[in-house]
């Protein structure tokens, strides 16, 4: 039933990606001088297949669930904030909402497992259940759970898809999401809880002593069973961090490009990209986290983020943010004169 996250996927257009290097060695401008806006240029023109890319349709699922691993004391937050940060959502006053709104993105919320959900229609409901279980004593989720919510977010990616969005961007909410998404990213990357775990909602230094000793705890527990990428998101993830690793999949499959956010996001890319390597030509890595493991996470992935504004919220906030700059690089590589077209001359 899960046989399309590994599916082949085809990486974005090698030909098209010469064309652009070419049109930018034309450009008014020494090679080069533009840095990273022409490496992002020639980037989204490979991965849309097009030599002017654009991007004016952006589609951003934002994925909300809880976690029985809150019962630990691990956020700085209690569980209700999950379902009253949703319906802020969808009322327009969460980062995220104000970011799209200003971007003109297209903004939906996903109810992947809130312990007290939201009766909102304009809340997708696609619930695997009232929260997770408590990782530190039980798997977090059943076998059919994680299939609904690996479906759930590829379902996502296709509606980004099927209304033409230029980009896809995902974005989480889940008290306690730090903490599943460490203990993933720790049994992912075989590193003790101390090296991945940091403040989240806003830990003190003993509370997030406290929060590494639980995750080590709930990783030496489980240590039999952590054998594989789904059997890791199965056992330690949650509902969102699921639906984001499906999401992902799916979009690298339609050859749509997608724009990570911080932490919870970049745990889900990198699981993505242990479920199948070739999701990783379609990300985009929108910026560097001041949460702890972020900076190990975009080192163990080789990626270098386009942005660090000592950003820590989540919720799809600093992809967002990032998407001014993908629209600039694309309108130089649009929009810029050439040498020839300029009449200036190049000896």
């Amino acid at each position: 039933m899960l046989d399309w996250l590994e599916h082949t996927i085809m990486p974005p257009d090698a030909t098209v990606r010469e064309q652009a290097l070419a049109h930018q060695a034309q450009l008014t401008k020494p090679a080069g001088a533009l840095g990273r806006l022409e490496q992002i240029a020639v980037q989204l023109a490979a991965m849309q297949g097009r030599l002017q890319p654009e991007i004016n349709r952006i589609h951003v699922s934002l994925f909300a669930g809880d976690h029985g691993i809150a019962a630990e004391g691990v956020s700085a937050f209690p569980q209700p904030v999950t379902a009253q940060m949703v319906k802020n959502f969808i009322d327009g006053g969460a980062a995220a909402s104000v970011l799209s709104g200003f971007l003109a993105a297209e903004l939906e919320v996903i109810d992947t497992g809130i312990a007290s959900p939201v009766a909102d229609k304009r809340i997708i409901a696609a619930s695997a259940g009232k929260g997770t279980a408590n990782f530190l004593h039980q798997v977090s989720m059943n076998p059919q759970q994680l299939q609904q919510s690996l479906e759930t977010g590829r379902a996502a990616a296709l509606r980004a898809k099927q209304s033409g969005s230029d980009i896809f961007i995902g974005g989480e909410m889940g008290i306690a999401n730090t903490t599943s998404a460490t203990a993933v990213a720790c049994a992912l990357l075989s590193c003790e809880a101390k090296q991945l775990t940091g403040a989240g909602t806003g830990l003190n230094t003993a509370q997030i002593q406290h929060k590494a000793a639980v995750i080590e705890q709930a990783l030496t527990h489980h240590r039999a069973v952590l054998n594989s990428p789904l059997t890791i998101l199965q056992t330690l993830g949650g509902f969102e961090i699921a639906a984001l690793t499906g999401a992902y999949i799916a979009a690298a499959s339609a050859r749509l490009p997608v724009v990570v956010d911080g932490f919870i996001c970049t745990v889900a890319a990198l699981q993505a990209v242990h479920i199948n390597p070739g999701v990783k030509d379609w990300l985009l890595f929108s910026h560097c986290s001041d949460e702890q493991g972020h900076r190990h996470l975009l080192k163990a992935l080789q990626v270098n983020p386009l942005l660090n504004l000592n950003l820590r919220l989540g919720e799809a906030s600093g992809a967002l943010t990032a998407v001014p700059l993908l629209q600039m690089a694309c309108q130089l590589h649009n929009n810029m004169a050439t040498f020839a077209s300029a009449g200036i001359s190049t000896e």
